[in-house]
């Protein structure tokens, strides 16, 4: 371990620990490259990185825009937001009925318990409520707690992102229509 490191308090360390495995996992298990966002053949175009400006929504259902924005939270310490929302879609897409307790159990001890590690910043009542809910876990469970942190992701960290140096420079290194170079070319006609 180098030096800097060594002298960082051990609970910091815990931190990027769980931070690397967290990001490690979830970059895995939805196919995405933390460099897809900037480099190479694979980075979003400049239309496509001025979409996210539209909406929240939009910048969401983009992979690369979902990718930039995962990071800002990252870069921002917030990227429990994201997490849980995204572990609540999984959740309610859930098949099996005997699967759900146990799913919204691992969801209810990581986010929203009181010692959770990647706590959530959502209302007591809003909180209350969840706990309500555990008692018979549905695919709903979540609902009020994960519109929550939608809306403050929306509200607060969103445009916080459009305004970060982060997505300008991905606009300032975008190229309009950039994967249209990997497409075969037409043929000019003569």
């Amino acid at each position: 371990m180098c030096k800097g490191l060594a002298s960082l308090p051990t609970c910091c360390l815990e931190r990027a620990k769980e931070l690397k495995a967290m990001l490690g996992s979830v970059l895995q298990k939805s196919n995405w490259n933390r460099s897809c966002c900037k480099t190479g053949k694979n980075r979003p175009t400049l239309e496509e990185c001025l979409r996210w400006k539209e909406s929240f929504e939009k910048l969401l259902s983009s992979k690369y825009g979902l990718c930039a924005f995962t990071a800002f939270l990252v870069s921002e310490f917030s990227e429990e937001n994201i997490a849980f929302y995204f572990a609540c879609e999984d959740y309610r897409t859930t098949k099996s009925p005997g699967k759900l307790p146990a799913k919204a159990q691992k969801i209810y001890d990581e986010f929203i318990g009181s010692d959770a590690p990647r706590e959530i910043n959502i209302d007591h009542e809003t909180r209350d409520i969840t706990r309500d809910n555990m008692l018979d876990p549905s695919p709903s469970c979540f609902n009020m707690a994960q519109y929550k942190i939608y809306m403050l992701m929306a509200k607060d960290c969103y445009p916080r992102f459009l305004r970060s140096p982060a997505y300008g420079d991905l606009v300032c290194q975008a190229k309009p229509g950039d994967r249209a170079a990997t497409q075969p070319r037409q043929e000019k006609a003569a």
